[in-house]
């Protein structure tokens, strides 16, 4: 069988519990982490009225962002980002649909199943169509095609 090299603190020179020594390098006096301590590099990527989404930057996290992973998303249907920009003449006729490529794409309803959770929340409430838009700043004709969409069924 081997031996188990300790570790030591960098600062004092006290003997570390194996398992702190496993991610530091210093003991947990005050002075040894005033000294050593370092902060984490926050990002946040998630915010709005109700809370704050914050995660810890490390390499998965980053590369994640990278990746958009963190990208916001539109919210509502009516909003410029979600519009498909149109290439080309004016006038000019669309592909068959054959050819197209978004034709062979599952539909996905153009509201968030947050927005969806929001509506039927409001409507058990008791709230009409018009108020739901209103508190959801989307249109009444949008908050109908939710809530015919998947009606719940837990009551």
């Amino acid at each position: 069988m081997g031996t188990i090299e300790s570790k030591h603190c960098v600062t004092c020179g006290d003997e570390l519990h194996p398992e702190r020594a496993e991610k530091y390098d210093y003991c947990t006096k005050p002075e040894c982490r005033r000294q050593n301590a370092r902060g984490l590099r926050i990002a946040a990527v998630g915010v709005n009225k109700a809370a704050d989404q914050f995660v810890v930057l490390n390499e998965k996290t980053e590369k994640e962002a990278a990746s958009g992973r963190y990208k916001k998303l539109p919210d509502a249907a009516g909003s410029s980002a979600s519009r498909p920009r149109v290439h080309g003449a004016v006038g000019r006729k669309p592909a068959p649909a054959a050819v197209r490529r978004s034709a062979a794409r599952p539909s996905r309803p153009p509201w968030s199943e947050a927005q969806e959770n929001l509506a039927h929340t409001y409507r058990a409430m008791g709230l009409t169509p018009d108020a739901i838009a209103k508190k959801l700043g989307i249109g009444r004709r949008l908050v109908i095609q939710m809530l015919l969409a998947a009606p719940r069924t837990e009551r």
